[in-house]
């Protein structure tokens, strides 16, 4: 059966107890909700853990719950039990609301809890260690219960000290970043850099418990008379927790130029920490993570290999990390020589590439280091301390982001130093300038006909990383001695997966979020549903398994994959221009998202994830002239020329924020509401206009689709979420979606004058036809299905309608309705969602019919696609692997989107 997203038959259903699923109707007419309707959506919700093992070693968790329009509140409690029927501490507050007022997502943060959890409407449970927040004085003071956290307001120290108890575990926690002011390209010349603190701009606490807390520090690093990359870091507390988490997030605001070795070079990166040492030598321990749970176990003064033997059961209490016996007590023919047994005071993993780490040590300063072992992947997961209390810390993602390194030094002292390298020092450094000197593209003309062979916009200048982001996660724990090998191992777990909490796909299609009626629980009942469900399966490991093949790794790049395959070279055209890196191109990251949003799946989750913590980051600017615009795919992920708003698109960071509450995320959506403004800095359509065109604040070009949707993605997400600019984001929604409604030919318009002071569209005297393959295929679909549920503005409506039932007809039909045809299109089988949606909006069968025959019978993938990968080896390829010769990422995001949405809304209509 097939889901109807209509509010009558939503509200109908309600009041029936239906979730989600409805009968085909034909000219359905709208009907009142009836009394009662919101109390049926308000079952209670079972929420799991997306990996085994619940919460593990990690401080907490939380997680986005969506709920049907008109159930709740906005103050409304909630309540938290475990399987059992005991009350779990939880801490709820809304995320978004629905225009009527109701909350239409809560998020809610926990701390305990290792099985299903059930959340309903009541009293929260308290804690019985809750988190405080203490702003008097110079310092913001937190305390889990367990650990007390000194956090600065001014200066370079952000964490003055982590205590536990009444032992200080850590102090002095601050940034460390090394510039490097120039850059040799061959053997020749000295290497000189320069050291920079963070120095503390801002802080903010934005959470104060019972069961969470946050505190938010802005700066930038400093030496002397200069700052610059600014940072925001972000300090997790959960209620009885031992540990705390980071998410930092630099932006790039340095000078890199082509063809010039001088510049604002990034030799390091790094978090750094003080770890006070006061056990004796032998009593104080190094862990370093390797593969998997694989862990260096050393002591600072070892005792164990010696000629001289102390007893098995002192060696035994070493290497688990127990406080020895009195030396008096062991071997005194070791004892009286502890003097001469070395003690190691310095460690380094470094992981330069994905594939290999390497570990030494050494006594201290001045000595030459050892080789202390090595491999393939690093865990990002250290611990430097003693039997009296020690601190452990990780670097999530800390292969895959390479380079990263971990430093221990000075463990043989009163004071180790901990630094987590974000950007290792011992790599070469951040060379983010542009890879080619423009070949000649001094025109328009020239850099047009460039286009046309390698698919590259250039355009001098353009291809700037200033502006670009990256957010990195951080754990840190105090522990009051020496864990075990077993709590080891579950701090490298937290690590390497950060646990989440995760509502399931009942209830995300039960609220019909993220656009009712798109997306539907994977459904196997038929031969030819099972045969696109396998489908579906295929491209997503495909995609998965050539990030590893294809090694798709690094600071920068991680999370991204590429957008077209060389089938000569059977490699991805890395270096070919627009086919390099794909750059959300034709709306992947909304692909993957209704992948996890059907399935719960944990492994499209974390695809997904790393996804959208890199296109929010990388692929758009944060600062500087095009701050709120994202870049074209191509070989650099800043380089391609075409700064648009469909890649800063808003719609593909929705997902991640609502899912999770991430704050990181919503400062990028709330980031967008005035990048209507850049239409006044930069013309998208510069190169290829035919008339005269000045960006008039008054009379700026927007186009309906790639444009608009982009822009009214974040006016809409700022409205649902009330943020500080939420009426003037309505009203955005509002006068737009009116404007567009008001041209001659609605989208079929193609643009529109828009003028930045009213956020009106003029509205044209002329009907013009300006149709493209790409103006629905950057979320257009998805965005207006939830605009259509949310806003009752039928001119609108049938507007969007209009396009949807035209795109994809024939051009007697086109020319019948506008006067004349669309002309050359392409994409037929994306555009059979907008076949689909408009069939059941319609009741239309006929187009129903047509949603299928070009989902199947058009371009892109058909069913007599191989469906299959094809082995490789060498010497066809670099490293052994698979091929599947036949795939496009444009062709899989839509392939995709289709497949999905159409068996979400006609799955009981298929042929």
């Amino acid at each position: 059966m097939s889901p109807i997203p209509r509010r009558s038959l939503l509200k109908a259903a309600a009041v029936a107890g239906a979730a989600a699923q409805f009968s085909w109707v034909l000219g359905a007419k709208e009907a009142q909700a009836a009394p009662g309707a919101a109390a049926a959506d308000a079952d209670p919700v079972t929420l799991d853990w997306l990996e085994d093992g619940g919460l593990g070693a990690a401080p907490g968790s939380t997680v986005g719950v969506p709920w049907p329009k008109g159930v709740y509140r906005p103050d409304q409690a909630f309540a938290l039990t475990d399987a059992d029927g005991r009350a779990v501490p939880v801490q709820s507050w809304p995320i978004a609301y629905w225009p009527d007022g109701s909350i239409k997502w809560t998020a809610h943060a926990v701390s305990s809890g290792s099985g299903k959890l059930t959340l309903a409407a009541g009293d929260a449970a308290v804690p019985d260690k809750k988190v405080t927040v203490d702003r008097r004085g110079g310092t913001i003071d937190v305390s889990t219960g367990v650990i007390s956290v000194k956090i600065g307001k001014s200066g370079s120290t952000l964490v003055k000290s982590v205590i536990r108890g009444s032992t200080e575990i850590a102090r002095d926690g601050r940034l460390v970043l090394i510039r490097q002011p120039e850059i040799e390209d061959e053997d020749q010349g000295a290497v000189r850099t320069e050291r920079f603190d963070g120095a503390i701009g801002e802080v903010v606490v934005e959470q104060d418990g019972p069961v969470r807390a946050v505190v938010r520090i802005d700066g930038k690093h400093r030496k002397g008379d200069r700052s610059w990359l600014p940072f925001s870091i972000r300090l997790y507390f959960y209620a009885g927790a031992d540990s705390f988490r980071m998410v930092h997030t630099i932006t790039y605001d340095g000078k890199q130029e082509p063809g010039r070795a001088s510049g604002d070079f990034i030799r390091g990166l790094g978090v750094r920490f003080s770890v006070p040492m006061r056990d004796a030598a032998y009593d104080r321990h190094i862990r370093i993570g390797g593969e998997g749970t694989g862990l260096l176990r050393e002591a600072v003064q070892g005792i164990t290999g010696l000629r001289r033997d102390p007893g098995a059961a002192v060696q035994a209490a070493q290497y688990a990390g127990q406080k020895l016996p009195d030396p008096s007590t062991w071997d005194q023919r070791v004892t009286s020589r502890l003097q001469y047994i070395p003690e190691w005071g310095d460690y380094t993993l470094a992981q330069l590439s994905a594939d290999g780490f390497t570990l030494r040590k050494r006594t201290r300063k001045g000595y030459g280091w050892i080789g202390a072992g090595g491999g393939r992947r690093a865990s990002g997961f250290g611990y430097v301390g003693g039997v009296s209390g020690g601190f452990s810390f990780g670097l999530r993602d800390f292969w895959e982001k390479y380079p990263a390194q971990l430093d221990i030094r000075d463990a043989q002292t009163d004071a180790a130093e901990v630094t987590l390298w974000l950007w290792s020092p011992e790599a070469q450094p951040m060379d983010l300038r542009f890879y080619h000197d423009g070949m000649g593209q001094d025109t328009y003309a020239k850099q047009l006909e460039g286009l046309n062979i390698t698919y590259e916009d250039y355009e001098p200048e353009f291809g700037t990383p200033y502006g670009i982001a990256r957010t990195s996660e951080l754990l840190f724990w105090a522990n009051e001695s020496t864990p075990s090998a077993e709590t080891l191992a579950r701090q490298v777990a937290a690590v390497r997966v950060l646990p989440q909490l995760a509502a399931p796909p009942k209830q995300l299609i039960k609220a019909r979020v993220f656009g009712p009626g798109l997306y539907s629980e994977p459904d196997r009942s038929t031969p030819a549903k099972a045969k696109i469900e396998d489908h579906l399966d295929f491209l997503f490991t495909y995609y998965k398994d050539q990030v590893e093949q294809r090694r798709w790794y690094g600071f920068w790049d991680y999370g991204d994959f590429m957008h077209t395959y060389d089938t000569v070279r059977h490699q991805w055209r890395y270096d070919v221009g627009g086919y390099a890196w794909d750059n959300s191109e034709l709306s992947p990251d909304i692909w993957l998202w209704f992948a996890y949003l059907r399935s719960g799946r944990s492994d499209i989750f974390r695809f997904a994830e790393a996804l959208t913590r890199h296109t929010g980051e990388v692929d758009v600017y944060h600062l500087g002239q095009w701050a709120g615009l994202g870049t074209r795919h191509g070989v650099q992920h800043f380089g391609d020329s075409a700064k648009q708003q469909r890649i800063a698109n808003t719609t593909y960071r929705r997902f991640y924020y609502f899912l999770t509450a991430d704050e990181r995320v919503g400062d990028l959506m709330h980031a967008n509401v005035d990048s209507d403004e850049t239409f006044l800095v930069l013309d998208p359509q510069r190169k290829v206009r035919t008339g005269p065109y000045t960006p008039d604040r008054h009379a700026l070009s927007i186009g309906f689709g790639t444009d608009w949707s982009g822009l009214v993605s974040a006016w809409l997400t700022e409205w649902e979420r009330k943020g500080p600019k939420w009426e003037k984001a309505r009203a955005r929604v509002l006068s737009t979606m009116e404007g567009i409604a008001a041209q001659p030919n609605g989208f079929v318009q193609g643009s529109g004058l828009y003028d930045l002071d009213t956020g009106r569209f003029a509205v044209a005297s002329t009907p013009v036809v300006s149709v493209s393959h790409l103006s629905a295929v950057f979320g257009l679909n998805e965005l207006c299905a939830e605009l259509l549920h949310l806003v009752d503005m039928p001119t609108f409506d049938q507007a969007y309608l209009d396009y949807c039932r035209y795109f994809n007809a024939t051009k007697a039909e086109q020319k019948a309705r506008y006067g004349t045809d669309f002309g050359t299109l392409l994409l037929f089988q994306g555009h059979s969602r907008l076949d689909a949606y408009a069939a059941v909006r319609t009741g239309d069968a006929a187009l129903a019919k047509r949603a299928w025959t070009k989902f199947y019978d058009s371009d892109g993938y058909t069913e007599s696609s191989p469906w299959k990968t094809e082995a490789l080896s060498g010497p066809l390829t670099l490293v052994a692997g698979s091929e599947a010769a036949w795939v496009s990422s444009n062709d899989t995001a839509l392939y995709g989107l289709a497949a999905i949405e159409n068996l979400a809304l006609l799955g009981d209509k298929m042929p």
